[in-house]
């Protein structure tokens, strides 16, 4: 880890999944350690990046506790050895009552978890040509925010399609993240018309960090993701970009950045109230 807390190395891993469980925790923990050996203190993963299943029967199927999820454990371990912070990015997770979520995990560098985040605003859309997409016939969507403490800031967590309420990420900024991850699989048409003009927006608007590690390319389904994950600024400047295949990108991150950007434009404190 960085001698200077303020200061630290992130790794945004951009992932091809698939429908095959076990070979993606493998290329998965592959590309963690190639981010390990090249001194990253912060590893992000995207959305879904233990299985890329289609289908309400195929989702539900590869669903696991939180106790026994086989890549949260995965995680977890590599986590803990390598003393690394990590976010799994999203799993598909088997609740109690047999409701099934989204959730993202904030993995410490002694392999616990931090904190989680149930993804709220489902990705309910029909885009024509064939391409309709209907989360919420398969996820029960999350209540809550999350915004946890890690060894350089305040991590707020939201996933893909949360990108598009602005409101989420103020009031998640609000309570003090400096850093906001946005694990994501981003179709290729939305993503090639809105992925960098959303992002760069919220990191503005926020004064913080944005990390968003993306899914690439052809999935189950006859899905295409966007790619072209991005860590970005609280200036809204793009510090690295994946482009289309699937790579590790890095940046370091000086935390005071944000201070200064919210120092700037402190738009965050100048809400007044209307009316309708």
């Amino acid at each position: 880890m960085n001698k200077r807390r303020n200061i630290f190395k992130a790794a945004c891993i951009q992932l091809n999944s698939n429908n095959d469980m076990i070979r993606n925790i493998e290329v998965s923990i592959n590309l963690i350690d190639s981010a390990i050996n090249k001194k990253a203190d912060f590893i992000f993963l995207p959305e879904n990046s233990s299985m890329m299943a289609w289908g309400k029967k195929n989702i539900v199927s590869s669903a696991m506790s939180e106790d026994d999820h086989i890549a949260l454990k995965a995680y977890k371990n590599i986590a803990r050895v390598n003393s690394i912070w990590l976010n799994c990015g999203s799993l598909t997770i088997l609740l109690n009552d047999g409701s099934i979520v989204n959730r993202s995990y904030l993995i410490n560098s002694s392999g616990e978890i931090n904190s989680h985040y149930d993804k709220i605003h489902m990705f309910d859309v029909d885009l024509g040509n064939g391409q309709a997409y209907f989360e919420s016939s398969t996820y029960t969507p999350g209540k809550h925010l999350s915004v946890s403490s890690s060894p350089w800031g305040n991590v707020g967590l939201t996933i893909c399609y949360d990108l598009r309420f602005p409101y989420l990420y103020r009031d998640i900024a609000k309570l003090g993240a400096k850093m906001i991850c946005v694990p994501s699989a981003f179709t290729l048409e939305t993503g090639t018309a809105h992925w960098h003009t959303l992002l760069r927006a919220r990191a503005i608007e926020t004064g913080a960090f944005i990390f968003a590690p993306a899914q690439v390319g052809d999935h189950p389904g006859l899905r295409q993701t966007f790619g072209h994950s991005l860590i970005v600024d609280p200036w809204g400047v793009i510090l690295a970009d994946a482009g289309v295949h699937s790579d590790i990108i890095f940046a370091e991150i000086d935390i005071e950045k944000s201070d200064i950007a919210r120092n700037k434009i402190p738009s965050l404190s100048h809400d007044r109230n209307y009316e309708f």
